[in-house]
């Protein structure tokens, strides 16, 4: 793990990395040691892991419950080469939604590429994370929506370490075989008028969860429109359960 630089605004200490060829950034409470929760977070697509909404989120994490959180850039995004496989497949998807051509094929392939190289990726990046001292081995959790869900889903379902989730805006990308190994507790976010993501798809979805805790948050809206409201949410339900 090698620090690409360092600093620190207010309470919050941001440091950009590498691990390998994985570019990431870990904030953490400025000047504080000892183990605490980590919260995983997963951007979305055509974001990196500095989009405004991954570091305001990031900084609530640490500013109010005193939490680490790490992200990364998927393939193709942000800092990291081009992934042939990743892009091909994104730009065969978009074109396919608007001519309304099947998407299954795709999705397979998606899938098999996140299981495949996606997921040893974040659980590379968890192990070194919290081999720092400022990090520890706390709770993890993880957050994300859209492309992050569709990460999410199959990460959460491999590690063990996820006690804890909020996802959303995710659909038929994402296998309902693999979320129904996922059993720690949730929150669903979902945007009823989703241009993208079709509500009977995230519906299904979260039905496909087995968590025994798990809650749905529908807010009318499209694909982006999340309301700033449900951070509020987050950060109570992650405080409840990671501690």
């Amino acid at each position: 793990m090698r620090f690409i630089s360092e600093t620190s605004s207010d309470s919050v200490f941001e440091q950009l990395f590498l691990i390998g060829d994985i570019p990431g950034v870990l904030w953490t409470p400025r000047g504080v040691d000892g183990p605490r929760p980590l919260i995983a977070m997963g951007h979305g697509g055509g974001q990196s892991k500095t989009a405004p909404d991954i570091v305001d989120r990031a900084r609530r994490f640490v500013a109010e419950c005193g939490f680490a959180v790490v992200a990364v850039d998927a393939p193709s995004h942000g800092d990291r080469p081009e992934h042939e496989e990743f892009t091909r497949i994104a730009t065969e998807y978009e074109a396919r939604l608007d001519t309304g051509e099947g998407l299954a094929p795709l999705i397979a392939g998606f899938q098999a590429l996140v299981v495949r190289q996606i997921v040893p990726e974040w659980q590379t990046v968890l192990d070194a994370v919290q081999e720092l001292s400022h990090v520890g081995i706390g709770p993890v959790g993880y957050w994300g929506v859209s492309l992050g869900c569709v990460i999410g889903v199959p990460l959460i379902a491999a590690e063990p370490r996820v006690r804890a989730a909020v996802l959303g805006l995710g659909g038929a990308e994402v296998s309902a075989e693999t979320a129904a190994r996922i059993t720690v507790p949730l929150e669903f976010l979902v945007q009823w008028d989703d241009e993208r993501v079709p509500r009977t798809q995230s519906l299904a979805l979260f039905d496909a969860f087995a968590s025994t805790e798990k809650t749905l948050h529908a807010n009318p809206g499209k694909h982006g429109e999340v309301p700033a409201f449900e951070m509020d949410s987050t950060l109570r339900f992650f405080a409840r359960h990671l501690g």
